[in-house]
Order: structure tokens, then C-alpha cells, then sequence
């Protein structure tokens, strides 16, 4: 289900399916990112004294989470997304869902890292993933730009959090504002 939210309504409006090719479309017309949460990792936050460089001491994608971001993959190719350039957050759950993507080589990001926990980061590190989207809004038209990050950030972005695979399609101006919201159901695996 696809719903649709513009930024500064008190409600969440819902919308009719965009068509398949619709969602390719936008991405390629620039003024748009796609930002994903990163598939299922049972749990909330990580664990005490966790480190980035070291993924068994995180919170990590369960194997529904694994066949989520899959998923997650093919249905993109359906909508008509079938190059993407994908930028992730540094901690383990989000680059195993942006490799799992199958679009290639993954970038890690540090404006989509997680700040769980220290929410006073909040606004800075909003700030600074406007800056980066603002500076993919630079670039020439090529890939398609796909970030893979946390409920936080999306929250924090958006004024709304995503649930598990959910993707996020914003529509952006050219400070890297968000003006709207496309929200997509994660796809169902299998």
C-alpha cells in the first residue's frame, strides 16, 4: 500500500497506488530521494558497548529481514528502478539491507547514521542529511538515489518513522528540503 503524507498536514492522507512506472519516474526527474529503513533486526537500539566496526556486537537483520531487503530489491526493478546508486548507514543492519538490494557497490553515508539514544543529535543530524540530499540534487541525472538508514532519521527528517523495509519516497527542493512524502509498505517476501 502506498500512502501519501504532505509535510506540514495534520493527517496522513492516503492516496491511490501509484502506477509501476511512476515511482521510477520520479526518481529519474531529480527533485526526489527514496530513503528505506533498513529491513527486520529484531530488537530495539543495540546493546550496550556495541561497536560499528564489529557487527556481532549489534543488533543485525533477522533471516526475514534478509529475504525482506530482497524483496525490497525486486519490487524497486518492478516500479521501474533498475539502476540505483545506494548509500547507507555505517551500522551492520543497514548495509546488509542495502547490499541485499542487489543494486551493486553501497556507499556508506554518515548523515544516515543512527543517533538512538541521543536524540539531542536530532536536529544536527537532520541538518546534515538535508545538506547531503541537497548536494545529490547537484549531481547530474544518472543513478537513482536510494539511502538506507533508521526510523530516527527518517523521522527526524520526515516527521514520521517507517516501519521495518518501509520505503519513503521525498520529494525535495533544492536545499534538500522535504516538500511531500510517498510512503510504500515494505514488499511481502517470497
Amino acid at each position: 500500500m502506498q500512502r501519501r503524507l504532505l509535510l506540514g498536514t495534520p493527517a496522513l492522507l492516503l492516496g491511490p497506488r501509484l502506477s509501476a512506472a511512476t515511482l521510477g519516474q520520479r526518481l529519474s526527474a531529480g527533485g526526489h530521494v527514496l530513503l528505506m529503513r533498513h529491513a527486520e533486526a529484531p530488537g530495539v537500539g543495540d546493546p550496550p558497548g556495541f561497536r560499528l566496526e564489529d557487527c556481532s556486537t549489534q543488533r543485525n537483520l533477522s533471516a526475514t529481514g534478509r529475504e525482506q531487503a530482497r524483496a525490497a530489491g525486486r519490487w524497486l526493478r518492478g516500479q521501474g528502478v533498475p539502476r540505483a546508486q545506494v548509500w547507507s548507514s555505517p551500522w551492520c543492519r543497514c548495509l546488509d539491507t542495502a547490499r541485499l538490494l542487489d543494486y551493486g557497490a553501497v556507499t556508506v553515508e554518515p548523515s544516515l547514521s543512527s543517533f538512538f539514544g541521543d536524540y539531542e543529535r536530532g536536529p544536527q543530524q537532520r541538518e546534515a542529511l538535508q545538506a547531503f540530499v541537497a548536494r545529490l540534487q547537484g549531481e547530474p541525472p544518472g543513478l537513482l538515489p536510494v539511502l538506507v538508514t533508521h526510523q530516527v532519521v527518517i523521522s527526524a527528517y520526515v516527521g514520521g518513522g517507517a516501519s521495518s523495509a518501509e520505503m519513503v519516497l521525498v520529494r525535495v527542493d533544492r536545499q534538500g528540503r522535504p516538500l511531500d512524502v510517498s510512503r510504500y509498505a515494505p514488499p511481502a517476501p517470497g
